[in-house]
């Protein structure tokens, strides 16, 4: 066994240096930095590696094929480790199935040592993987914003970037994790997406579900644009309140989307269904009738007209409606969570006069990209009240927890009879 050096101004370029010069079947020993970047010379980096002399002498100087990204050799090695897992569970699997009585100690012994040989040679795997993910990361990754983000990032920072969160809301986030996590847990990938994960949950507001005080009345409104799910909801809360929530309410609801008869028509086919009042209005000045007319129920869930955010008409008229209204209303601006940012901050600018007082973010099953989601909420200082992650009334609703937006944003979306399944 033969130990050689190379040197380069990056650990990747070192790292070519030594495939081109060894060979592909080298073992990468150690990788450190031996002189630091200034203004006038650029960083020194050495790669040690070990290869058998023979293949010294006969390895092929050939060039590094560039077709492949990083990325790509990356990916390759993942799934290389993947691979050994599987084999991994399938030696747990298939163990002596013999009656116990006739496993001998030997034998157990022996099973045991095999699953950890192949365990200990995974972990080796996993170490040798981020080494060479810190490496090209090294390469890649320039001071964001005068800011140096260190290799043990990279993972939760693509993570990150890939859920769509805004990048100065990443920048701001990356910086504080540096501020204030101990030096001890930057060791670890794992203990900074945990971390990291928890800075996340504290910024993300979230209006919690509460009772209804004996005599009062409650009234949600509904408003957003075409399409982003508004009827769907409601049908949803209305089945939530009134048969799935331990203390029961008696819910009304009023249409005043009367401009879709197909909307006007499924609505009601909901209430009947759960033998719900419902009420239609076309006028403001016949709201308060409807009113009422449901002055014995104590949630009231109004639908409204979906209106494009540039709709001036429509979203005055929506106004006349909370105006003119005897009592407050909570009003709720209903979003796709697989909208863009900017349309979703150009969304909430137009409907912000409604006074909004939360947002509830549908369509959790049609994207993968929930970044966005968080960085509206943040940006806007806004709480989310519910999620709807389906079209299944009345199942697919969730109550708002940072907890399920953070899992989404960094490991996506799953049912809970998928994340059950998983575990």
């Amino acid at each position: 066994m033969k130990f050689l050096t190379f040197s380069a101004a990056t650990p990747a370029a070192a790292l070519k240096q030594a495939q081109i010069e060894c060979g592909e079947d080298a073992l990468v020993v150690s990788t450190k930095q031996v002189k630091k970047k200034t203004l006038n010379t650029p960083a020194l980096y050495e790669v040690v590696v070990a290869v058998e002399d023979a293949k010294v002498q006969s390895a092929p100087k050939r060039p590094v094929r560039t077709q492949k990204s990083t990325e790509d050799v990356l990916i390759n090695i993942s799934e290389a480790a993947k691979q050994i897992s599987q084999i991994a569970k399938v030696t747990e699997t298939n163990l002596p199935s013999r009656p116990h009585s006739k496993i001998s100690i030997q034998e157990k012994r022996k099973s045991n040592d095999d699953v950890g040989d192949i365990k200990q040679e995974i972990t080796k795997l996993a170490d040798k993987i981020k080494l060479i993910q810190e490496m090209f990361w090294e390469e890649k990754s320039p001071a964001r914003n005068n800011l140096a983000i260190p290799p043990e990032f990279a993972q939760i920072y693509k993570l990150a970037k890939i859920s769509g969160m805004g990048s100065d809301h990443l920048d701001n986030i990356m910086k504080l994790t540096l501020e204030h996590m101990p030096s001890k847990m930057r060791h670890s990938s794992e203990s900074v997406k945990r971390y990291f994960q928890v800075l996340l949950r504290k910024m993300i507001r979230v209006r919690h579900e509460r009772e209804v005080p004996r005599g009062a009345k409650k009234l949600i409104m509904f408003v957003g644009p075409t399409g982003v799910g508004k009827t769907t909801t409601i049908a949803k809360l209305a089945a939530r309140f009134s048969y799935i929530k331990e203390k029961r309410d008696k819910v009304g609801i009023i249409t005043l989307d009367t401009y879709r008869i197909g909307a006007v028509e499924q609505l009601f086919q909901y209430a009947k269904m759960m033998r719900l009042p419902i009420e239609d209005v076309v006028d403001p000045s016949d709201f308060n009738d409807a009113l009422r007319s449901l002055s014995h129920c104590n949630v009231i869930l109004i639908d409204t007209v979906g209106s494009s955010q540039y709709d001036k008409d429509k979203l005055a008229k929506l106004n006349q409606f909370i105006k003119n209204s005897e009592y407050e209303i909570d009003v709720n601006l209903v979003l796709s969570a697989g909208s863009k940012l900017e349309d979703l901050k150009e969304i909430y600018k137009n409907f912000s006069f409604l006074n909004i007082d939360t947002l509830i973010f549908t369509k959790f099953d049609e994207t993968k990209a929930f970044g966005t989601v968080f960085s509206l909420i943040h940006d806007i200082d806004r709480p989310v009240s519910y999620f709807s992650v389906g079209q299944e009334v009345p199942d697919d609703i969730e109550v708002a927890n940072s907890d399920f937006l953070v899992r989404c944003m960094l490991n996506g979306f799953k049912r809970k009879q998928d994340a059950n399944s998983s575990k």
